[in-house]
This record gives structure tokens, sequence and C-alpha cells, in this order.
């Protein structure tokens, strides 16, 4: 890739940032082919146009609905956990038995300095206990300057009011900075109400408020760098509409301490995190009324040591070791007052552990002068445990068992502890056909454990059940001690052309996934009584399964002159997974999506209009009881003006005010819970919003 051609381009200009998210392929080789690698990095640090969300869906991220700022992330038709997400190089885990706080909810897009995304055939050095990909994304990195006395670099104020939510956003950072010494903070403050759809109608229980902190201070000497990071987060509501609870707390801490040192013969990475959160979950709105109180107290601890050096014939090696351990005590208090929920507490996860062990080596070399290799192997050891558990009484009601009871005391019973020997492989090769164009093949063996509410998840109630699940769906869940980790044989075929006004790059996936962690049926439950109203009660199992995919992405400069720079881009995507035993769908396989944006740049002057279409969604996951959903289209338009050092922002989203439903949202239970009578309704999607943003750069 000719990096100068694409460099020629403004550097803030839409194209430029289109080109960033999608030709973001590395390449590492001899002097003939030069190291490109755009990691999407955001170039205005006190973003007012676009959500996290929004910016990692520019780089192929698709997102499962869930609370406002906790939406789940899905790469290759696989969501959650089978996606590694690092925030400045952290493993956290989400603390909670409906993942209401991933790792991507730890962060703002006004805080964040760079984000990169591989999907599939991740490098063994960018992290394991993945099947899907890695999302990296950094809060902020050291700012130096040339002064020796401490002076004042700059800080940003920004701000953002969204119509269709009635949401506010602000945002404020600062940096002080010497030759030696960096202070730099990073804050953010969100707050909205429940949305409206296309037809003006709310949706109920997605209103939510949370703020997001970072302060960093940084040294440096001429061969070294010591970086400290303390995070807090605190989240008083967040609406949950697909799920029967609303997140009524969630507060958490970190302190990210990473030291740098260059040598003659390499440079050492030493990294250690510590992660905590106290989660509670309950009900605070009007818009989906009940009484049961939900806490979950937990810690993620993990070091991360690498060593990277230069070997022979310019092949660089790179050398890790990674420790990580995740504790968790979910337990549910008793009501007073309730038969079914008392006189007990009920023990959900008692002392939970998930720790890893992991080691990994990777050579990256230039075999010719227009052939580039790539290959690593990671091992991890897994091992996961949790202590006894309770129900909330054994009383028998009307006769029937109590199902809680027994599945408690067979819990207890049963040898919890288990552990997993994973083994990834990574082979990259890179073929340069001209000095424009290459074509890049990757194929990986990659492996993801079971989580602990995948192994250790207990009840069989209805009401203890329906508690655990991140799917959205209105079912309830069980889970299984003795299930397998997931292993995904993966291959990857890309091609990319970089010319002078035009780019284009391709990509083909195919995984085939040995136990993969899917459902069976055990049973089914109605609590309205109406014919609409049924779901199934599912529990955790291994099966076989299949996905693959293609996604195509261009950008072309359609004029430069003194009309400014037009021009246009386009993406296209479309994945298919189902289980290898009946051929049956997997559970929120994205449909057709395409999006189509003509972009002008006019000195300081930025616009975009954008359209996208989703095509129907017919195949769907039976055991789930997933909605199919119709095809849609949205038009959005915006527009961001420079002057001196402000910056306005307007746009427009669902300009038409499209009503339409989410094929990734789950069900409304919110709605569901209103009015039964219409059954088990898909999400639906924001109505149109006007957003209007200014940012003040000192």
């Amino acid at each position: 890739m000719n990096y100068s051609r694409l460099s020629a381009i403004h550097p803030h200009s839409p194209l430029y940032l289109a080109l960033s998210v999608t030709l973001s392929f590395p390449i590492l080789a001899d002097d003939s082919i030069e190291r490109f690698e755009v990691v999407g990095e955001q170039h205005s640090h006190h973003n007012t146009a676009q959500s996290m969300n929004q910016l990692l869906q520019q780089m192929g991220v698709d997102f499962s609905a869930a609370g406002g700022v906790s939406a789940l992330p899905v790469m290759n038709g696989m969501m959650g956990d089978r996606i590694k997400v690092l925030i400045d190089g952290m493993d956290i885990t989400a603390a909670c038995a409906n993942q209401m706080n991933p790792p991507l909810s730890y962060i703002s897009a006004s805080q964040l300095s760079a984000a990169q995304v591989v999907a599939g055939v991740s490098p063994v050095s960018a992290g394991g206990d993945n099947i899907a990909g890695v999302i990296s994304v950094a809060a902020s990195a050291p700012m130096f300057s040339d002064d020796t006395s401490l002076r004042w670099q700059g800080g940003y104020l920004s701000s953002q009011y969204r119509s269709g939510s009635d949401a506010v956003v602000v945002g404020a950072g600062a940096t002080v900075a010497s030759k030696s010494w960096a202070f730099d903070y990073r804050g953010s403050y969100e707050d909205a109400n429940s949305y409206q759809d296309g037809h003006g109608d709310k949706v109920l229980d997605t209103l939510y408020r949370s703020q997001n902190h970072v302060l960093s201070t940084a040294w440096r000497d001429q061969v070294q760098t010591v970086t400290l990071k303390l995070s807090h987060q605190y989240i008083p509501f967040q609406g949950f509409a697909n799920q029967y609870m609303d997140m009524t707390n969630n507060r958490s801490s970190g302190v990210n301490l990473n030291y740098q040192r260059q040598f003659d013969t390499g440079e050492l990475q030493a990294r250690v995190n510590w992660h905590g959160v106290s989660h509670e979950m309950g009900f605070f709105t009007e818009e989906k009324l009940g009484v049961m109180p939900m806490n979950t107290d937990a810690d993620d601890y993990s070091y991360d040591l690498r060593w990277t050096q230069t070997v022979w014939e310019n092949a660089e090696l790179r050398l890790g070791q990674e420790y990580h351990e995740f504790r968790i005590d979910d337990s549910w208090p008793a009501v007073a007052g309730s038969a079914m929920m008392g006189p007990n507490d009920y023990i959900n996860i008692n002392n939970g552990k998930r720790q890893r062990i992991a080691a990994f080596a990777e050579l990256a070399k230039p075999l010719t002068p227009t052939w580039w290799m790539s290959l690593g192997a990671r091992f991890e050891h897994v091992v996961t445990n949790a202590d006894p558990v309770q129900s909330y009484n054994s009383m028998t009601m009307m006769g029937m068992p109590n199902v809680d009871y027994q599945a408690a005391l067979a819990f207890n019973a049963a040898e919890r502890k288990a552990s997993d020997n994973l083994w990834d492989a990574v082979l990259q090769l890179r073929y340069q056909i001209n000095e424009m164009q290459q074509i890049e093949f990757g194929f990986a063996v990659k492996n993801r454990a079971p989580n602990l509410y995948e192994r250790y998840s207990w009840g069989r109630g209805v009401m203890a059940s329906t508690m655990i699940g991140w799917f959205g769906d209105g079912n309830g869940y069980v889970g299984d001690i003795q299930l397998k980790p997931e292993t995904a044989y993966t291959s990857s075929l890309e091609y990319s052309a970089n010319f002078s006004r035009w780019q284009f790059s391709s990509s083909l996936w195919y995984s085939k996934v040995d136990d993969y962690i899917d459902t069976k049926v055990i049973g089914s439950f109605n609590r309205s009584g109406l014919d609409n109203g049924v779901r199934n009660l599912l529990q955790f199992t291994n099966v076989d399964a299949t996905l693959y995919g293609a996604n195509l992405s261009a950008a072309a400069l359609l004029s430069d002159g003194n009309a400014g720079e037009w021009s246009l881009r386009g993406k296209l995507s479309s994945s298919h997974g189902e289980r290898d035993t009946d051929n049956q769908p997997l559970y929120q396989i994205s449909p057709l999506k395409t999006e189509l944006a003509l972009e002008h740049q006019l000195g300081r002057w930025q616009s975009q209009l954008n359209w996208q279409f989703v095509g129907s969604k017919s195949r769907v996951d039976g055991n789930r009881l997933e909605n199919p959903t119709h095809s849609y289209h949205l038009v959005n338009v915006s527009t961001q003006f420079n002057v001196a050092d402000f910056t306005i922002s307007l746009a427009v989203e669902n300009l038409l005010d499209r009503y339409y439903q989410q094929p990734l949202g789950g069900v409304s239970l919110a709605e569901y819970r209103a009015d039964a009578s219409q059954g088990f309704q898909q999400l639906a999607g924001p109505g149109r919003s006007f957003n209007v943003g200014l940012s003040y750069q000192f």
C-alpha cells in the first residue's frame, strides 16, 4: 500500500477517516513494502458527533442491542465473550448475569484516542480466549512536550444534544506536560430519556445516565516510559428494554500501570491491572415495574509481560506471558414479605473464580521482496471454580417440587472445578501484487473457555432462569458445569487496492467451530397464558457450527477543486451461521447490510449524506424463538464546521423517520410487561433525531 498517496488526502477529511477504518491492513516487509497500520485513531479527542458504537461500526463491528451504553459487540456473526475487548490493554470481564456492564461500557467516545479492530484471524499477540476477534481501544496516550518544566498543553470542553431521546452529553479534558512528565484527564457525562421510534411512540425502558473519568500520569527518560491510569465509572441507572431486569447502580474503579523500556536488542513492556465493580440490578422506572434486587461484586486482576526483538533478516520476534484472574460474588437479596423470594438470599454464584495463565510466541518476517509471513502460537491454561450455593427456600408451591432447591443440592454435590488447556495457532501470508495492490491469506485455530455464567448458572425455576442470559430474547437459561471450550478453525482471504483516487478492499471468511456453546430446549413456560406468550427454558450445550461471510468496502475521490473534495464511500457485509447437526440458524446473525455515503470537504467544513440498507431477516433461531424482521433503509445527514477553536456539529439521524425493528435487538420485554397481548415484539429502532454538538479546544 502506498501511504504517500493516501496521506495526500486531507488528514481530517471524511474520505481519509473512511479509508482509515476500511483499509486497516497491517503490512510489514522489507524496504519495498512499508509497514502501514491504521488503527481507526480518532483525530478529534473531543468528538461531539458520534457515540462509541458508531465509531466502531465504521470499523466493521455490529452491536446486539442492550442498554444505552452497554450494547454487546458482534463480529463475524459472534457476540459477547467470543470477542476479546481490551480497554487500555486491560482485560475486563462483564460482571453481570445479563452482561449489563461489558468492557466497552467503561469508555466513551469523547475519551477515545485510538481503536483497533481485528476480526477472525487475529495475531496471538493481540489476545487469547476469543474466537471472533479482538477490539482494542485506548482512552489516552502520554503526550509529552519539549519543555523542561510543566506547561499547559491544551484542553477541551464538548457538549451534544440529541432530540430523539432528549440526550445531553458533556465531555472535558486537559493536558499538562513537560519533557519528562505528562498529566492528562478525560471525563464524560451522559443523560438520556427513552427514545422514540419512527411512529413517534416511546420505546419503553431505554433511558440511562452515566459518567466516566480517566486520569493518567506518565514519566519518561531516554529509554523508558512509565504510565499510570486511574479510571472511575458511575451509572446510577440504565434501562434494558430487552431484559427482565434493569441496572440500578454500577460503580467501578480501575488501576492500570504500564512500563516500557527500550534496549539495544529489543523492547520490554510490562502491564499490571486491577478493575473492581459493584453492580446492582432491580427496577427504577415506571416504564418497567417490579421488585427484586440482584447484587454483584467482582474484580479483575491481570498482568502482561511482552518482549519484542528484531532477529535475523529483519524478522520481528514477540514473546509474551499473561495472567488474568476474575472473581465474582452474585447474590439476590431476599424480598421482605415475599413467599417466593425469601427468607434466604438466593446465592447465584458464590466466590466464583476464573483464572487464565498464558504464554505466546510470534514471528513476523518478510520472506521475499513481495511475500510476508506471520506465525504465532499461544497456550492458555484456564481454571474455573465456584463454592456452594443456596435457593431462596426449600418450600414446595401448591404441591409442586421446588426445582431451585433441588438444583442447588445437585450443584453443591457436583465437582465444580474445571480445567481447560487451550492451544491457539495463527498463520498469515501476505503477497504484494504491485505497489498498489496486495492479497492476504490467514488461518487460525482459536479457543475460548466457557464463562462463569455459562458453567455455573444452576437455577431451574422460571424466575431464576430468566434472570440469566445476555441475549435479549426473554428465554430462561441454565448453565452446565461440563461445558467444553469452543475451538474455531478460521480462514480468511483479503484483497485490497489503493490507487490515487480510489481504494477497494474485500474479505471472505469461514469458521468451523467445534463445541460452539449454544442451547438446547429443556422446557417452556408461559407467564401470560396467551398463545403468543410462550418462551423456552434453555440449557447451554456444546454443538458444532459453521459460520461464513463476506465484507466489501470502497472509497473514491470524485473531485478535488475550488468546490472542495467530493468523495463516495460504500460498504457491504453478509454473514451466515448454522448448527452442523440440523443446519438450523444460529442466533442473532446479521442480515445483508449495505451503506453508501457522499462526503464533502471544503476547508474547515465537512458534510456527509449517508444511506443504509438492512435486508430482511428470515433465518431465525427456533430454540430461542427469534423473531424475523423486515428490511429497511435509513438516511442520515451531518455537517461539521471548525471556527478558530470551536467545532460545531449538526446531524439528523433517520431523516425520513422510518419505523424499523432491529435485527439484533432482541424482544422488548418492557413492552411485553406493559401489554402482554402483543406477545414478544422485536425491539424497535430510534426514529428521527436532530443532533447538535459544540466543542471548544483551548
